[in-house]
C-alpha cells in the first residue's frame, strides 16, 4: 500500500531523473559538433559540384524556380514529444553529414561546393498553431527561399497543437537530399532522438560516407565515360520531346502544380503485378506501358520518350550516403503498329533495361552532346514527361508516439507532365498525374489521367488486346505530320481576314500576311489580345505586331513563347512587337510605313547581346541564329543573362535567356524591360522643381524598418528627399517633401538615375541574401555619384568573429566572415575607394547591429533568429536556456543593438559631418540573460531562465562594439530606452501565433 511518503519520493525521483536527463541533452549538444569533424577535416577546400548538383544550382540561377525543389518532410506526433531533445538531435545529424552544411559558390561563372563547420546547434522553434492552420503555415515555412551560398540546407519548425499534438517539419533543399536520403536522414534522426531523450548511449551509428567524396569521384570518372556517352547520345538521336496539347489559356502564368487522381480498385496492384511476372517485368515497367500508352493517346505520336528517375548509389560503400544522387534516365519507346499492351510491355522492358544499364552517365552531359536535336522547336528538353509508381511515404518515427505523413505541397511542377500509380494507401490505389499548367490544358490533363486509369484495370484483365481495342481508348490525336510542332491542330491559312482586321492587300515597304497568318490567328486567339498582324519585311524575316487589350497583358517575349509552342517552326515569326494600335491611312486603311522596325541589328542593345552570344559560345550569330543550335545550355544562359544584366543595368534572368532564344528576341525583350522602365520612372516620380529643392536626399530601402526611420527623420529636417520604393510599395512613404522614385536593387539604370538625379546618398537597402545583387547595385550607385556626400548602412557582421571581446571602430575583420559580412566589406570598399574624387564628397560606412523600432519590418525580430527563439518562449512561459558568462573563455554573452531612430540620426549626421571611413551606431548592449527577462515580464509570462554550458550557433555573441565616433546623434532620447522600445514592438505584433 502506497503512502503519500512513497509518492513524494517517487515524485522526487522522477524530478531528479528529468534533470539528469536535461543535462545529458546538454552536454551531447555541446559535444556533438565535435563527434564527427573528423569527416571533413581530412580533405578540406572547395569540390567540383556533382552533375545532378550542377543541375539543381543552374535552375537557381536560372530564375524561376521558386520552391519547386524545396524537400518539406513533415509528420504529424501524437504523445510525448520533446523539442529540446530534437534540437540535440539535429544537431548530431548535421555534423554527421557534411552535405547539410556546405555552402555554393561560383568563380569566373563555375560552381563549386565547400563544406562548413559542424553548427553548435539547430534551432528548432516551436509555434503554437491551431490544427486548421496548420496547411498555411507549414507551406509559407517549406517555400521559404535557402541561402545555398551561407550553406543552408535543412531548417526545423514544429507547430504545437496540443500537448501531446505536434507536426514536426524539415525543410531541405533538393541540392543536399533525394528520396533515399530521406529514409536515411529519418532513421538515422529517431534514433539520435531516442539517445537524447533517455540519455543513454545509445546505438552507435557508423561513420557514413561523405558526398564531396562522391562528387570528386564523378568528377575525375567523367573522361572515361565518352565511349559510353557516345553510344547512348547514338541510341537517343533524333529523340524528341513528347508534342503536348497547348493550354487553353495561353500566355496566362500559374506557378503552382496542378495534379488530377483517379481512384483505382483495391486489387488492382496486384493483377498488375502478376501480369508483370508472367511476361518478366516488373510493377514500375507495367505501369510505365500505361503511361507510354496514355501518352501515346494523348499526342498521336509513335516515337515517345518518357524520363525515369534512376540512382548513382551502388554497393555497400554507398550506404547511408545523404545526398542527391538521382539521375533521369530517358526511356525511349516505339509504340507504332498499334501493338497489344503485352507487346508494348516488352518494348518498355527492353527500353528500361537498356536505360538503366546508363544510369552512371549523367542525364546532363546526355543533353550537352545531343545538343540542339534534343529539343523541341519551342525549346523544350528532351525529358519533359515523366511516370513513376509511388510507395508508402517516409515519416518521423519517434519513441512512445503515433505517428502520420503530412504533405506539404510545394510550387510549380518539375515537369510538363508526370504519371503515377500512388500505393501509398493500400486500401486505395490511385492513378494521378501531376502537371504543369503553363504547359498543358487542363482538360487533356484529365482525358489522360482516365486514359491512364482505365489503361492500368484494362491491362490487368485484357494485356493481350490492341491499344485501339483496350477500354478507354479512342482514336489517336492527329499524327505529327498532321499536327503543328506542339500537337496542337495547325490553324488554316486560307481563312478571310475577320471583319475590322487589317486588309491584307495593303501596300507598302512590307508585304503583309495581315489577319490571314497563322500566327496573327494564334495571337488573336490570346484572352489579352485585341488584334495583330503579320508582316514580311521586303529584307529580313517575318514579323508580328500586336495590341493588347490593356497594359497588363504579356510581354511579347511570352507572346513570341506562345508562339513557338502552339506553331510549326515556319509560321513562327521573328519577333512580335507590342503596339498602342495598329497604324492606318486617312482611309482606314493599313499603313505599313508607319509600322516600327522591330529590335535587330540597329537596337542600341543588339551589339551587347551579339557579343555576349560571341564571347560565351565562340561564334558569331546573325540577328535569328538559335542559342541551342550554337550549342547553348543552362550554364551559358546563367552566364549571359548575369553579363546583360550587369552591362545594361536591365533586368534579365538565365529563364529569359532559354526563353527568347535568338538575339533578335533577346534584344526584342531587353528593348521592352528598357522602355517599361524609363514608363515606370515617368509615372512614379512625381514632377520637382530642382531649382527651388537643392539638397535633394537620395534614400534606398525607403519601405524598410531602418529606411522608414530615415526618410522620416530627414523629412523632420526639412530635407528634400527623393526615396526609391518598389511601385507596389510607393503609398508607405507618401508624404510632403518626400519624392518617389519606383525601383530596386535590381534596377541598374533605376539607379544610375536616381544617384545622378540627388545631391548626396543615404543607401539603406540590402537583399540579405544575395550578396552578387547588392555589389552590382553599389558598384552602380558609386559609378553615378558624383557630388555630395554617400553614407552606407553597413553591418557589424562585417567584423566577422574578432578574437577580443572588445571592438573598436575600424578593427580589422576576423574570419569566418559570412557571405552577408563579406558583402558589407566589399561595398564599404568602393565607397570609401571613390570619396573624394570626380567632384564626390565623403563617404561614411554606419556598421550597426540589430535594429529595433516600431515598425512591422523590424517586429520581424520576434519572429525569427535569436531574438525570435527568446521570444517566442518566453511568450510561451517556457524555460529559456542560455550560455553561463564564462562558457568558452568569455565573460558575456548578448546583443548589441540601436534604435532606428538613433541610427536614423547618425546616418543624418553623416551627410553634413562624414566620417570618411567606417564608424559604429550602437544604442547599448543587453545580456541574453536581461533580454530574457525584459521578454518574460512585458510578456507577463514566467518562462524560467537556465545557465548551461552550452553556447547555441543563433546565442554565440560576445562582443561590445565602440561607438564614440558618432556618440552625439546616437545619445538616446525620451522613449527610446530598451524596454520602452521593445514593449512597442511587442504591442505591435499580431495574434497570429507566427
Amino acid at each position: 500500500m502506497s503512502t503519500d511518503a512513497d509518492s513524494t519520493a517517487r515524485a522526487e525521483q522522477q524530478r531528479l531523473q528529468q534533470e539528469l536527463l536535461r543535462r545529458a541533452r546538454t552536454t551531447a549538444a555541446r559535444r556533438a559538433p565535435d563527434t564527427d569533424t573528423t569527416l571533413d577535416a581530412a580533405r578540406p577546400g572547395r569540390v567540383p559540384l556533382s552533375r545532378a548538383q550542377r543541375r539543381m544550382w543552374l535552375m537557381e540561377r536560372l530564375g524561376g524556380a521558386g520552391d519547386s525543389y524545396h524537400v518539406p518532410f513533415a509528420t504529424r506526433v501524437r504523445g510525448p514529444f520533446d523539442p529540446a531533445a530534437l534540437a540535440t538531435a539535429l544537431t548530431s545529424l548535421v555534423a554527421r553529414h557534411t552535405i547539410l552544411r556546405t555552402c555554393y559558390a561560383d568563380r569566373d561563372g563555375e560552381p563549386y561546393q565547400e563544406v562548413l563547420p559542424a553548427p553548435h546547434t539547430v534551432a528548432v522553434p516551436v509555434v503554437d498553431s491551431a490544427t486548421a492552420n496548420a496547411p498555411a503555415l507549414l507551406h509559407q515555412e517549406a517555400a521559404r527561399p535557402f541561402d545555398l551560398a551561407a550553406g543552408e540546407a535543412v531548417r526545423a519548425r514544429v507547430l504545437r497543437h496540443g500537448p501531446q499534438d505536434h507536426t514536426v517539419l524539415l525543410t531541405f533543399h533538393h541540392i543536399a537530399v533525394d528520396g533515399g536520403s530521406l529514409d536515411t536522414l529519418a532513421d538515422e534522426l529517431a534514433a539520435l532522438y531516442t539517445t537524447a531523450v533517455d540519455g543513454s548511449g545509445g546505438p552507435v551509428l557508423a561513420v557514413p560516407p561523405q558526398y564531396t567524396d562522391y562528387a570528386r569521384r564523378e568528377h575525375d570518372e567523367i573522361p572515361r565515360l565518352q565511349p559510353e556517352l557516345d553510344r547512348w547520345s547514338g541510341l537517343l538521336a533524333d529523340a524528341t520531346p513528347p508534342r503536348l496539347p497547348l493550354t487553353a489559356a495561353p500566355g496566362t502564368t500559374n506557378p503552382s502544380a496542378a495534379v488530377h487522381t483517379v481512384p483505382l480498385p483495391p486489387a488492382l496492384p496486384h493483377g498488375l503485378r502478376a501480369l508483370g511476372a508472367e511476361q518478366r517485368a516488373t510493377l514500375f515497367a507495367v505501369s510505365l506501358t500505361a503511361a507510354f500508352a496514355a501518352l501515346h493517346r494523348l499526342t498521336g505520336d509513335d516515337d515517345l520518350v518518357i524520363g525515369v528517375a534512376g540512382t548513382h548509389r551502388s554497393g555497400t560503400a554507398m550506404r547511408g550516403l545523404v545526398g542527391l544522387c538521382v539521375n533521369t534516365l530517358p526511356v525511349r519507346v516505339d509504340a507504332s503498329d498499334d501493338p497489344s499492351f503485352t507487346e508494348l510491355l516488352h518494348r518498355v522492358r527492353d527500353a528500361l533495361l537498356e536505360a538503366q544499364r546508363h544510369r552512371h552517365l549523367p542525364f546532363d552531359l546526355v543533353l550537352e552532346r545531343l545538343g540542339a536535336t534534343a529539343r523541341g522547336t519551342d525549346g523544350t528538353a528532351l525529358v519533359r514527361v515523366t511516370s513513376d509508381v509511388l510507395g508508402e511515404p517516409t515519416v518521423l518515427r519517434l519513441p512512445g508516439t503515433s505517428v502520420e505523413y503530412v504533405d506539404v505541397p510545394t510550387g510549380g511542377a518539375k515537369f510538363a507532365l508526370s504519371y503515377g500509380l500512388d500505393l501509398g494507401d493500400a486500401e486505395q490505389p490511385t492513378a494521378l498525374v501531376q502537371f504543369d499548367p503553363n504547359a498543358l490544358d487542363d482538360a487533356a490533363a484529365r482525358a489522360t489521367v482516365r486514359d491512364y486509369a482505365a489503361l492500368l484495370e484494362a491491362a490487368a484483365a485484357s494485356p493481350e488486346l490492341a491499344l485501339s481495342k483496350l477500354p478507354g481508348l479512342g482514336t489517336p490525336r492527329p499524327s505529327a505530320t498532321q499536327r503543328s510542332a506542339s500537337g496542337a491542330p495547325q490553324v488554316p491559312s486560307t481563312q478571310a481576314p475577320p471583319e475590322g482586321h487589317a486588309d491584307p492587300s495593303a501596300t507598302g515597304d512590307s508585304a503583309p500576311d495581315g489577319a490571314d497568318h497563322p500566327a496573327a490567328h494564334a495571337l488573336r486567339a490570346h484572352p489579352q489580345v485585341a488584334d495583330a498582324l503579320v508582316v514580311r519585311p521586303v529584307q529580313g524575316p517575318t514579323v508580328a505586331y500586336a495590341v493588347l487589350n490593356d497594359s497588363a497583358g504579356p510581354s511579347g517575349n511570352e507572346l513570341l513563347g506562345l508562339l513557338r509552342r502552339s506553331l510549326a517552326p515556319e509560321s513562327v515569326p521573328a519577333a512580335v512587337t507590342l503596339l498602342d494600335a495598329l497604324p492606318e491611312t486617312a482611309a482606314g486603311a493599313l499603313d505599313t510605313a508607319r509600322l516600327p522596325a522591330p529590335s535587330g541589328p540597329s537596337s542600341p542593345r543588339a551589339g551587347a547581346v551579339t557579343e555576349g552570344f560571341t564571347s560565351l559560345l565562340g561564334l558569331t550569330p546573325s540577328p535569328d541564329d538559335d542559342f541551342f543550335a550554337l550549342g547553348g545550355h543552362s550554364l551559358v544562359a546563367v552566364q549571359l543573362a548575369e553579363r546583360l544584366r550587369t552591362g545594361l543595368g536591365l533586368p534579365l534572368t538565365g529563364l529569359d535567356v532559354l526563353q527568347a532564344r535568338t538575339p533578335r528576341a533577346l534584344t526584342a525583350l531587353l528593348d521592352e524591360r528598357a522602355a517599361q522602365q524609363t514608363a515606370a520612372k515617368t509615372a512614379g516620380k512625381p514632377a520637382r522643381s530642382r531649382a527651388v529643392r537643392p539638397g535633394t536626399v537620395l534614400v534606398t530601402g525607403a519601405t524598410g524598418g531602418v529606411g522608414a526611420f530615415i526618410v522620416r527623420e530627414l523629412a523632420a529636417q526639412g530635407r528634400p528627399v527623393l526615396a526609391l520604393a518598389r511601385p507596389e510599395s510607393a503609398h508607405l512613404i507618401a508624404t510632403e517633401g518626400v519624392d518617389v522614385i519606383a525601383g530596386d536593387l535590381t534596377d541598374l539604370a533605376g539607379l544610375r538615375d536616381a544617384v545622378r538625379d540627388a545631391d548626396a546618398v543615404i543607401h539603406a537597402a540590402c537583399t540579405f541574401t544575395r550578396p552578387e545583387v547588392d555589389l552590382a547595385a553599389m558598384e552602380t550607385m558609386v559609378d553615378a555619384w558624383s557630388r555630395g556626400p554617400f553614407v552606407f548602412v553597413s553591418s557589424v557582421d562585417a567584423y566577422g568573429h574578432p578574437h577580443a571581446d572588445q571592438v573598436l571602430e575600424e578593427a580589422p575583420p576576423c574570419e569566418p566572415v559570412s557571405p552577408y559580412g563579406q558583402a558589407k566589406i566589399d561595398c564599404e570598399a568602393m565607397a570609401l575607394r571613390a570619396a573624394g574624387t570626380g567632384g564626390r564628397g565623403g563617404a561614411s560606412a554606419v556598421r550597426s547591429p540589430i535594429v529595433w523600432g516600431a515598425h512591422e519590418r523590424l517586429r520581424e525580430q520576434l519572429r525569427w533568429g535569436a531574438i525570435g527563439t527568446l521570444y517566442q518562449a518566453a511568450r510561451r512561459g517556457e524555460p529559456i536556456e542560455l550560455p553561463r558568462p564564462g562558457t568558452g573563455g568569455h565573460p558575456w554573452y548578448g546583443a548589441a543593438w540601436v534604435h532606428a531612430a538613433a541610427l536614423a540620426r547618425a546616418m543624418t549626421e553623416c551627410l553634413d559631418r562624414p566620417v570618411h571611413g567606417v564608424a559604429n551606431a550602437v544604442s547599448g548592449h543587453v545580456s541574453w540573460h536581461d533580454l530574457a527577462h525584459d521578454l518574460t515580464e512585458l510578456l507577463g509570462t514566467r518562462g524560467e531562465v537556465r545557465e548551461t554550458d552550452d553556447v547555441p550557433r543563433d546565442l554565440d555573441h560576445r562582443w561590445h562594439y565602440d561607438s564614440h565616433r558618432l556618440a552625439r546623434p546616437l545619445r538616446a532620447k525620451p522613449g527610446e530606452d530598451r524596454r520602452t522600445v521593445l514593449a512597442e514592438m511587442i504591442d505591435g505584433m499580431t495574434n497570429d501565433n507566427v
